[in-house]
C-alpha cells in the first residue's frame, strides 16, 4: 500500500464515508489546498478535521462562525504590555495547523474575508507585521445550505481559495449501523504519521510530472467554462492551478509520479464546479451538470 493511503484507511475506522470522498479529502491535504465541505449538520465534518490532524500529529483549531464574530477573533490582536511599554500581538486561532471553520457562512463577509490572507499567503498581517503562520497549514470550512436562517453566501473571491468543494452526504446503510455499534465515532488516539512526513509528502506531490498534452486538456476544459452559454463568469487561473495541484494529489496517493487523465477526471467536480458562476442563480449541483457537459465535449488525450 501507498504509505499516504495509510491516512485513508485510518480515516475510514474512524468515520463513516465513502472511500472516494475520504481519497479527495486527503488528495486535497497532500496537495496543500484548503477544503470546503457543503453539507447539512451532523454528517461528521468535525469528527473528519479532528481525526486527520490527529492521525498527523498536527495542532487543530475549531471556530464556531457566527454573525457577530470579528476578524480579529481569528487572526489575533495586539495587546499593550504596561512593563514594556510595547505591543505585543497575541495569535488567534487561525495560528494551528488544521483549522475547522465552522458554519463559515454564518459569518459577516467582513469576517469571512479576514481569513483571506491566512489561505492564501500562509501569513498574517497586523500593524505592518507580518506573522508566518505554521507548515502545514489546512482550512476546513464547513457550509450549511443557503436555504438556511442566517447565512451569508460565500463571494466569488473567497469561494476560488477553496481548491475543493465536497458534500459528505449521509452515510450508506452500513457505515451508519457501524457508526450506532459504536465502532466509528471518535478520533484517533496516535499519530501514525510524523508532521515532518506529511510535509515531505506534501513537496513530493508538487513534482508529480504532468505530461504537456494532459495540461493542454485541462486548458481547454479551463478555457471552454468561460465562453460556455449560462456561465457568466468562468473558471479563474487560480481555478486550473488548483485542478492540477489536486489531480497531482490524486496521482501520489496511488503511488504514481505522474497524472493520468483519470486522475483529472476524478478531480474536475470538487475542483472546478464551485468556481463557475451561471446567468441564473444556481445549486452546486447545477453547477456540476454544466461542468460535466464541458468535460464531455473536450476530447481526452490518450
Amino acid at each position: 500500500m501507498s504509505r499516504p493511503r495509510i491516512l485513508i484507511e485510518a480515516l475510514r475506522q474512524t468515520i463513516a464515508l465513502e472511500p472516494e470522498t475520504l481519497t479527495l479529502v486527503v488528495a486535497c491535504a497532500l496537495a496543500g489546498g484548503h477544503l470546503l465541505l457543503e453539507d447539512v449538520p451532523g454528517v461528521g465534518k468535525t469528527l473528519m478535521g479532528k481525526s486527520l490532524a490527529a492521525l498527523l500529529g498536527l495542532g487543530f483549531r475549531r471556530v464556531q462562525f457566527t454573525p457577530d464574530l470579528l476578524p480579529s477573533d481569528l487572526t489575533g490582536v495586539s495587546l499593550y504590555q504596561a512593563q514594556s511599554g510595547e505591543f505585543r500581538f497575541a495569535p488567534g486561532p487561525l495560528f494551528t495547523h488544521v483549522l475547522l471553520a465552522d458554519e463559515i457562512n454564518r459569518a459577516s463577509p467582513r469576517t469571512q474575508a479576514g481569513i483571506l490572507e491566512a489561505m492564501e499567503e500562509r501569513q498574517v498581517s497586523m500593524d505592518g507585521t507580518t506573522h508566518p503562520l505554521p507548515r502545514p497549514f489546512f482550512v476546513i470550512a464547513t457550509q450549511n445550505p443557503l436555504t438556511f436562517e442566517g447565512t451569508f453566501p460565500l463571494p466569488e473571491v473567497q469561494l476560488d481559495r477553496f481548491m475543493a468543494v465536497l458534500s459528505l452526504g449521509y452515510p450508506g446503510y452500513d457505515h451508519e449501523m457501524a457508526l450506532l455499534e459504536g465502532r466509528h465515532g471518535q478520533p484517533p488516539l496516535q499519530s501514525p504519521i510524523a508532521p515532518e512526513t506529511f510535509l515531505e509528502w506534501q513537496a513530493r506531490c508538487q513534482e508529480v510530472r504532468i505530461e504537456a498534452s494532459l495540461r493542454g486538456y485541462l486548458l481547454n476544459v479551463v478555457r471552454a467554462s468561460r465562453v460556455w452559454p449560462g456561465v457568466a463568469l468562468g473558471i479563474s487561473p487560480r481555478g486550473a492551478l488548483a485542478w492540477q495541484a489536486l489531480a497531482r494529489g490524486m496521482a501520489f496517493l496511488h503511488d504514481r509520479t505522474y497524472v493520468l487523465p483519470e486522475d483529472l477526471r476524478r478531480t474536475a467536480p470538487a475542483a472546478l464546479a464551485h468556481r463557475m458562476v451561471l446567468s441564473e442563480p444556481a445549486t452546486t449541483g447545477a453547477k456540476r451538470n454544466v461542468l460535466q457537459a464541458i468535460l464531455e465535449r473536450e476530447p481526452v488525450p490518450r
